[in-house]
């Protein structure tokens, strides 16, 4: 087998589609200008000067926020602004929150945020509760942003809905309604009720897909799953991963952060040590090993007590772990035959709302669990990196795996991206 390295530019690619419209993140308090963006399609000379722009909102200098200017006619929506802000502070409990969902939320009075707060983990205040707290006395009268329905249940903490009411906010703005049965429009309701001005569907897609596996497992019952895989130009599927994809920033560490477990294959664990994500602070997830018609011994890299706890082996034979490695008590499952509904009903069990199924390693071991995923309209999700490599092999090993799968399968919303050299391909599963 020769492998040949090809080098991409170091060019960045900007869809035309995109638009000018730019979100930057709370970095200081320190006043930035007010930035003015023409709008594209204004002809040349149409509009030969610009208008000086008066901004009321003190947040929105503050922020950096980025104004569409068509011949001196702001458009703007606060409303979307600030949700993208919520959405933006519920990503940094990525990969802590499972299996509740991540959310973000910011207090709005006269113009200025006078408190933020988000969801860091399971079991701790929602972020309802620590932007009130930040906005202290400030949140009376004020408007309420939340990227998802507030609560209005007793469950480890209390109704969101009623320190909402107790702190008198005049309007709450709602991202999305909780498709959680317990939720679903009834804190929507309660805050109607208390003659709270209420406004809904806001950034409604951008809060949907920071949730999607949350709102997957609310509605079907079973988990987000994702297959991955990797390819050459040339079209082969490789057992390999990309240059700088796996250190932190790369898209490979931050599946890793994101998804509550990961599939591979034993063969793989063999060869090459446990993946883990290196992004700060990550949350590990559990790593599914499968090991088809093993021999009777499955090895291991060396492993810390810390890594053995998050692994579990899945086997359709009897087998032994080597001596050190059972002394970390690894979890082994033994079953007639390993497939994707044992495995996800497992996941379920242990509250994981999201999978992510790795094609690398001995292929054999996952074939079934792949096949069996989209015939049984399992699998919701693909990845595929091309990596900037030609490969020359016999011919052994090329798409044949993905041969053969249901007929009327789709990707729909494909979406690229660069990850150091390697392209990376994002879509949805649609079943014909």
């Amino acid at each position: 087998m020769q492998i040949q390295r090809l080098s991409l530019p170091n060019h960045i690619l900007i869809p035309h589609s995109l638009s000018p419209l730019i979100s930057y993140s709370a970095l200081s308090s320190i006043h930035h200008p007010t930035k003015l963006v023409l709008n594209p399609s204004s002809k040349a000379g149409f509009c030969n000067s610009l208008t000086t722009v008066s901004r009321s909102l003190t947040c929105l200098r503050k922020y950096g926020d980025s104004i569409r200017v068509s011949c001196g006619v702001v458009q703007d929506n606060e409303d979307a602004f600030y949700m993208r802000r919520c959405v933006e502070l519920a990503r940094k409990a990525i990969g802590c929150t499972s299996p509740n969902p991540m959310v973000g939320c910011v207090i709005v009075q006269d113009g200025k945020i006078v408190g933020e707060g988000f969801h860091p983990k399971a079991g701790q205040p929602h972020a309802e509760v620590f932007a009130l707290r930040d906005a202290g006395d400030l949140a009376e009268n004020a408007t309420a942003y939340v990227s998802l329905e507030p609560c209005n249940h007793y469950g480890r903490t209390p109704p969101c809905t009623e320190a909402m009411i107790k702190a008198k906010v005049k309007r709450v703005v709602v991202g999305m309604v909780d498709p959680n049965p317990i939720v679903d429009s009834k804190g929507l309701d309660r805050l109607r009720d208390a003659g709270i001005d209420v406004t809904v569907g806001i950034e409604e897609q951008s809060c949907k897909q920071l949730n999607e596996a949350f709102i997957h497992q609310m509605l079907t019952g079973k988990p987000f799953v994702t297959v991955r895989y990797s390819l050459s130009v040339n079209g082969h599927l490789l057992d390999q991963l990309g240059e700088g994809v796996t250190e932190s920033g790369g898209y490979y560490s931050q599946l890793l952060q994101e998804y509550d477990a990961i599939i591979l294959s034993a063969s793989l664990t063999e060869k090459f040590s446990i993946p883990a994500s290196h992004e700060p602070g990550a949350n590990q997830p559990l790593k599914i090993i499968t090991a088809t018609n093993p021999s009777s011994l499955i090895q291991f890299p060396p492993l810390t007590e810390e890594t053995a706890s998050k692994v579990i082996v899945f086997t359709d034979r009897e087998a032994t772990l080597e001596p050190e490695t059972a002394k970390k008590g690894i979890e082994t499952v033994v079953l007639n035959q390993i497939t994707s509904n044992a495995i996800l009903e497992y996941c379920k069990r242990r509250g994981l709302n999201s999978v992510l199924l790795d094609l690398r390693g001995n292929y054999a071991d996952l074939e079934m669990l792949l096949r069996e995923g989209i015939e049984q309209n399992l699998m919701q999700k693909v990845i595929v990196e091309v990596l900037p490599v030609w490969h020359e092999g016999d011919g052994g090993n090329t798409l044949a795996l993905l041969n053969g799968l249901q007929n009327g399968l789709e990707v729909k919303k494909l979406q690229p991206k660069i990850s150091s050299q390697s392209i990376v391909l994002e879509g949805y599963l649609r079943y014909g």
